[in-house]
């Protein structure tokens, strides 16, 4: 399958090369993702939360599940939002991130946190982002999936000649984004069919990948003058 083909054909767009994401995504160590316009389309309810979806849902776990195969351990995982959300709290328990960082308008201080607990380079994080609050650490990270969104083109073009975003999803925030982007990763692994074989089945592959993500613990963050405080949830 030509996976560029594929996604152009739904209306992504390869700001670098397929190869040269497949190349880049060889380091990767961790996916980040952000909340509000990524798992939704920023909508808020009255409490200030905002939802997300089981397609989604389960292509982060492709996603990791497809690292997992590719690189004999389970890959780092995080959501770092600017505000604060119950649903994006539940969603980070019930998939075993690692982390979610709340109420965090600096994000980079998140990612430095990330990256020195766990000893890896920014360069080995894949983001999954939407707008202005995630620039920064889409400077810094080795691999970018922008959400786009029809309404920013200004936006876009800004990250596109700045060289912030590798790749550009058709679907929007709340139109299954994630699972696009997780799914293309899957296939820049090259083991997108292994890691559904495996799952349709139950594999013992699959299932050691459970036992081992189960036993992640959340933990939770948010950042007050530019310092990271573990948070009680």
């Amino acid at each position: 399958m030509d996976i560029e083909a594929t996604y152009i054909n739904i209306g992504g767009q390869f700001i670098s090369e397929s190869v040269v994401m497949a190349k880049k995504l060889q380091g990767i160590k961790a996916y980040i993702f952000d909340w509000d316009g990524v798992f939704n389309n920023g909508h808020k309810n009255p409490q200030g939360g905002s939802s997300f979806s089981e397609v989604d849902s389960m292509g982060t776990n492709l996603l990791r599940f497809s690292h997992f195969l590719k690189h004999g351990r389970l890959p780092i995982s995080a959501v770092i939002s600017g505000e604060k959300n119950e649903t994006a709290f539940y969603f980070c328990r019930r998939e075993c991130f690692e982390y979610s960082f709340f109420k965090t308008p600096n994000k980079t201080i998140a990612l430095d946190f990330i990256c020195e607990q766990n000893r890896i380079l920014p360069s080995e994080v894949a983001y999954f982002f939407d707008d202005v609050l995630d620039l920064s650490i889409a400077a810094l990270c080795g691999l970018r999936i922008m959400v786009n969104r029809n309404a920013n083109p200004l936006l876009t073009d800004f990250c596109v000649k700045n060289n912030l975003v590798d790749y550009l999803t058709g679907a929007e925030g709340g139109a299954y984004a994630v699972r696009e982007g997780s799914e293309l990763l899957c296939g820049l692994h090259h083991n997108f069919n292994e890691v559904i074989s495996n799952r349709v089945i139950y594999s013992p592959q699959y299932n050691d990948y459970i036992q081992q993500r189960r036993l992640i613990e959340t933990a939770f963050f948010t950042v007050k003058d530019n310092v990271v405080q573990a948070a009680e949830i």
